[in-house]
Parts: C-alpha cells; structure tokens; sequence
C-alpha cells in the first residue's frame, strides 16, 4: 500500500533480459497502480486499429522505426485511463532521452517520476538468459538450456515437440537488441542519476532476491508500507 494518497510513478530501466517485466508485474499488484508496457501498448493500438495504431502500423509496415509522438502519444491517452489515476509503472518506457522529458511534461502536474529502480545486469549473463530460451511450438511452453531445461534435450515435457530458438532469442539478435540499448537507452540512467532517483538493484540474484531489493527500494522511497509475503 502507498504511505499517502498521492499519484505514485515507477520507471523500470534495465538492459534486455534483466527481467523488468516480471518485475513490474510483482509490485503492480502490491502498490495497485498498473504496469504501462510500450509493447502492450502497441498491440493492443495496432489490433484495434486505433489512430494512433494505424499510424504506428503505416512506419513498421514501411520498415521505418515508429517516431517518438506515435509512442508519447500512446503513453498519453493510456495515462487518461480510470485505473491510472494513482499513478503506473512504466516498463519499456522512456527508451530514449527525448522520451523521458516527454515523460516529466505528461506526469508533473501529479507530481514526476518517484524512483527509477535500473536492474543492472552484465552483457554476458544477458546472452546466456536470452540465447538460452527455447519455446515448444505447441503449447507455448519456454525452457532454458541451463537453468529450466527439458526432461529430453530438446523435446518440450508436455507434448513432445521439438524446442525452437526463437529469432529475437538469436546471438546476433540480442548482440543488437545490447548494441540499440547502449547507444537510445543508457544515457537515461545518467539523466535520472542526476535527478536523484536512480536506484541500482542486482540482476543477477534469483528473481525472489531481486524482488526483495525491489521491496526495500520502495520502502526507502516510502512508496511502500507493507509487503505482502
């Protein structure tokens, strides 16, 4: 639960496969305020043929990248929805720095951004997380080659198809995803540093122990009273 009733804004950063999704998901659910993912946003724009989807649809159709305002614009409009009025977690927004100032415009009259936990992760271990996944074309099903792996390598538990790598789970795939993120992403780490709202959390610990530091942050920040064990 919050410490008061005031509007509470949680910006997730983290390099790809540091887990901020799994992670925003788990403190969605204890501070009541909804996690706002960019990739969400699009599908659901996209599939419902909204303006903004449309529009966003006509730059990945052409194989050109989606401008800013298409994706603050969707931040925006989901902003406006009843169960954001006490604030959201933002995962996978803002990628870029012109987007975290975009962001500070749209959320200040409600009181900006509260802390911005930055899952650290070394390039390494996001290789062996990301290039390790195998999913059964079936069922859906997703193992990892090390630490979830099959009973029977390569066969999936539950029907017995054949495991796939899937090509976002590629090396070359995820060497880039690294190479996109260093170059649009990273610099917002120093911009919310400077702000005083950065807070570092180890990403290589087991999901319950990054959890736990997770908890801590947002007692430090008073966003959080109590934790639900």
């Amino acid at each position: 639960m919050f410490s008061d009733n005031k509007c509470v804004y949680v910006v997730m950063l983290g390099v790809p496969g540091a887990g901020k999704g799994t992670q925003a998901r788990v403190i969605e659910e204890e501070l009541g305020i909804p996690q706002i993912s960019t990739g969400d946003l699009f599908r659901y724009n996209i599939s419902n043929a909204t303006d903004l989807g449309r529009l966003a649809k006509s730059y990945i159709d052409a194989g050109d990248l989606v401008p800013d305002e298409v994706t603050i614009g969707m931040v925006r409009q989901r902003l406006h929805e009843d169960d954001c009025t006490r604030g959201a977690i933002f995962d996978g927004f803002p990628r870029d720095l012109n987007q975290a100032v975009a962001l500070d415009e749209l959320i200040e009259p409600t009181g900006g951004v509260d802390v911005v936990p930055f899952i650290d992760l070394d390039d390494d271990e996001v290789m062996r997380r990301m290039t390790g996944r195998r999913v059964c074309p079936k069922c859906g099903r997703t193992y990892h080659v090390d630490y979830n792996p099959p009973k029977v390598e390569g066969t999936c538990d539950d029907d017995g198809a054949e495991l796939y790598q899937r090509e976002d789970d590629k090396p070359e795939t995820v060497r880039n995803r690294l190479y996109v993120y260093y170059k649009q992403t990273a610099p917002i780490v120093g911009y919310y540093f400077a702000k005083g709202l950065l807070e570092e959390v180890d990403g290589a610990q087991p999901i319950e122990a990054v959890t736990a530091d997770l908890h801590a942050v947002l007692r430090k920040r008073g966003l959080l009273w109590t934790v639900a064990e």
